[in-house]
């Protein structure tokens, strides 16, 4: 059985960690005492303060080391997703024309109140994102960016008129979880017309986890660092997986 796994600073399992946080002290002896205690009680040893700047009249910056008794037992983690490696654009394209043979239709959006596109842009328009291209670029898939503040009713509605094969809603705002409310309510109205059985859904953020997606019943998450290839192979494989077809590249 995998022994548990510590922080790693110098050598293999010392424990020793990097933190930083912000007190309401002004800085100086004083505050430089409550940033160790601090950190002491939050149960770190050998605590080392590396920075302890004024971030304004009256707080102060911490940057410390410490060393950390805390272990995590991986088998504990096993219900985690672990996904296959991602293929190329040139993959999934070849993939899909010999395991599907047809484009595969994608809407996305920031549903509801959130305003932010960044995520979503990322992900399907064509320039995409750190040097990884986008939805829009990739032959076999025809791809519908709905931009900003899209409302959960036309979502579903383009999705409708569309015949999509996968819908990806974007949340950005997490403020008193708006998120969770307004991703319930895609997928609530999603089931209202009958479609979950046949679509893909697809939730993503950067609050956004593989384990909060499928508690609200979305087929997957997608957070920070999640390259469009990453979207595009989910969704490849997955409607290839559903056709009962041989699902290896």
């Amino acid at each position: 059985m995998p022994e548990p796994v510590k922080a790693y600073g110098d050598t293999r399992d010392d424990g020793m960690i990097q933190l930083s946080f912000t007190l309401p002290v002004p800085a100086g002896p004083k505050g430089l005492e409550a940033g160790k205690l601090y950190a002491a009680k939050l149960g770190l040893a050998d605590i080392r303060v590396a920075c302890a700047k004024p971030a304004g009249a009256r707080f102060t910056f911490f940057v410390v080391y410490g060393r950390s008794a805390v272990a995590v037992d991986l088998e504990s983690l096993a219900g985690v997703v672990e996904r296959p490696v991602s293929m190329s654009r040139t993959q999934v394209d070849a993939y899909l024309t010999r395991h599907l043979g047809r484009r595969v239709v994608v809407v996305g959006a920031a549903v509801g109140s959130d305003a932010h596109t960044v995520g979503i842009d990322a992900v399907m328009n064509m320039k995409g994102y750190a040097g990884d291209y986008g939805l829009e670029r990739y032959d076999m898939f025809d791809a519908h960016n709905l931009g900003a503040q899209v409302a959960a009713e036309d979502v579903v509605r383009q999705a409708q008129q569309l015949h999509a094969d996968a819908i990806l809603a974007s949340q950005v705002v997490t403020q008193k979880n708006i998120h969770v409310m307004q991703l319930t309510k895609l997928v609530d109205l999603i089931e209202a017309e009958g479609l979950r059985e046949r679509v893909l859904l697809i939730a993503g953020g950067p609050m956004i986890d593989e384990k909060l997606a499928q508690e609200l019943g979305y087929d997957a998450g997608f957070g920070r660092g999640t390259l469009p290839r990453d979207v595009a192979t989910f969704i490849a494989r997955k409607l290839v997986e559903r056709r009962g077809v041989d699902n290896e590249a």
